[in-house]
């Protein structure tokens, strides 16, 4: 999944968008990339904040971050969303949570928290309405 280049039926190579999903419930971080996929994005799957952070260091192409709160590892969402807005003041980042309430101390001022149930599509739009902006 860390290819961010696809191939059209017809042989051509296309660049879509790439937005790093963070996620670590398999099911969860599979139907968000697959919505992500049918909308035209790239889906860069990370179980953990800390390879996330690694990602976005080393790749300048991610163009947004979702992120759950609850993750693997000692890093939660909120402070990977800090983290990756003080890396890139200009990146859209989505907080995402069934367990954990919006923290707006802990929340870049940019990001934006969709509580949790919620669709796929809920969390695409409100991804797409950051990226305009």
């Amino acid at each position: 999944m860390e290819n961010d280049t696809v191939k059209a039926k017809d042989g051509t190579q296309h660049e879509r968008p790439v937005i790093l999903v963070v996620e670590d419930e398999a099911l969860t971080i599979m139907d968000l990339s697959d919505v992500l996929d049918a909308a035209g994005y790239e889906a860069l799957q990370s179980a953990s904040a800390e390879r996330a952070l690694g990602l976005l260091t080393g790749r300048s192409d991610i163009v947004a971050l979702i992120t759950d709160v609850e993750l693997s590892g000692k890093t939660d969402g909120f402070d990977l969303a800090r983290s990756a807005a003080q890396m890139r003041p200009d990146l859209p980042i989505v907080v995402v949570s069934g367990r954990s309430k919006p923290d707006p101390d802990r929340m870049p001022a940019h990001a934006r928290f969709v509580a949790r149930p919620c669709r796929g599509d809920d969390i695409l739009e409100v991804l797409k309405t950051l990226m305009k902006s």
